[in-house]
């Protein structure tokens, strides 16, 4: 038989090296080789490839139409980013074509659209990138390979929205049986909106215990999933890093100068698809026994650029130096340390354990942020560069002033 003679079939990508896979954004040219090794002469009639990108959510949700009639409703909705067909191998009479036995290659190039959206694994959807190569021969079921590839689409923090400072403060009273035990408020602030996975971020917060009981102060950040059909969400959470602090005892006052929480390796943000978001958010909040939580939530975006420290010396840098002069932050540490790449945090290897994404799954939760929470303690050793100044911060005195020799 046919199937006999065909030893491999396979789709190869260019640039794979031992163990790890390339990696593509919006714009490159995705360049490989379909791989045909035969044992013996082997009619062919064709030899098509497909490359496609979707993204794709799904979920059902029981519903009720009645006191005993109950149904479940379907949502379903995707989104095709890339298409492209290419025929690799077609004979001249449009009808078969005789192969001789060993190893054929046949090369193919195609370009990706401008922007893309990065490749996501979820629970209820997923984006996924494939090509695939069928083979076509007279009598017998066609051959197909299948090559799945990773897209991450880049986001760089550092543009003016991603290095603002965000900041917020909340209150609330603490109640025992209806009567009031005093309020319990809570501020807190990060220098910016955007980093990136192995970056820290310095937390800074004031919790003042207004009650007669101690509270608990805690922050985490978050990732929310949400999925979109039909015009109904979906949404998914999950805590990716927390830590956790002292008590604050009843009249007491606590500060937070730059507790740090450090990102793991973790999926870049994704913001910009019709069908699925994924967003981070950094949430501070305070135990109070016998109320609900006060909870403070300050955007984040995870990106893949990390920051440039001396790149720039924007009003960004004036803003940074100020907040951190704001919140009590005194002599830094002499050794400035840049952030690591993207790549170093998230190896290729990871990616294709998680399953070709970016993102590792998660351990699931809720608003309340319940549970157990790992603290990461790390000296905040982000040094701003000095501020530009067309004064001189020290004038010579009246003494010391050059006089003439008339004088």
């Amino acid at each position: 038989m046919l199937f006999d003679k065909v030893k491999v079939f396979a789709v190869q990508l260019d640039g794979a090296s031992a163990g790890a896979e390339p990696v593509f954004s919006g714009g490159q040219a995705v360049a490989g080789r379909v791989l045909l090794e035969l044992a013996g002469p082997a009619r062919v009639g064709a030899l098509k490839l497909r490359a496609r990108g979707r993204a794709h959510v799904h979920w059902t949700e029981s519903r009720s139409a009645g006191s005993s009639t109950a149904y479940t409703q379907s949502y379903s909705e995707r989104v095709e980013v890339v298409s492209h067909r290419a025929t690799l191998l077609a004979p001249d009479t449009g009808e078969t074509t005789t192969l001789p036995p060993g190893r054929h290659e046949f090369p193919f190039s195609f370009q990706l659209p401008p922007t893309l959206v990065t490749s996501f694994e979820g629970k209820h959807g997923s984006v996924r990138y494939c090509i695939k190569a069928t083979l076509h021969r007279p009598w017998v079921p066609a051959r197909r390979a299948r090559k799945v590839f990773t897209v991450i689409e880049p986001v760089d923090i550092n543009t003016p929205a991603l290095l603002a400072p965000q900041a917020g403060a909340l209150e609330k009273v603490a109640r025992s049986w209806y009567s009031s035990r005093g309020v319990v408020s809570l501020s807190a602030k990060i220098d910016r909106k955007g980093y990136t996975p192995g970056e820290v971020i310095p937390v800074f917060a004031e919790i003042d215990n207004g009650s007669t009981r101690p509270v608990l102060p805690r922050a985490a950040v978050v990732q929310t999933q949400t999925f979109m059909a039909r015009g109904a969400r979906k949404q998914k959470r999950a805590v990716v890093a927390s830590l956790a602090g002292e008590p604050v005892g009843p009249g007491r006052r606590a500060l937070w100068q730059g507790r740090a929480l450090r990102i793991p390796p973790v999926g870049p943000s994704i913001l910009h698809c019709r069908v699925l978001h994924v967003d981070y958010s950094l949430k501070v909040c305070v135990d109070i026994p016998g109320t609900s939580k006060l909870l403070l939530e300050l955007p984040l975006v995870i990106g893949t650029i990390p920051l440039h420290p001396f790149g720039s010396r924007s009003s960004s840098v004036g803003s940074h130096a100020s907040f951190l002069l704001d919140w009590g932050l005194g002599a830094l540490p002499e050794r400035p340390e840049a952030p690591p790449e993207y790549s170093e945090v998230v190896a290729d290897g990871e990616v294709a354990a998680a399953g070709q994404s970016p993102s590792p799954p998660l351990q699931d939760t809720d608003m309340s942020l319940e549970g157990p929470f790992l603290a990461y303690i790390q000296e905040f050793r982000y040094r701003p560069p000095p501020l530009y100044s067309e004064e001189d911060p020290n004038p010579p005195s009246e003494a010391m002033r050059p006089r003439c020799m008339t004088c």
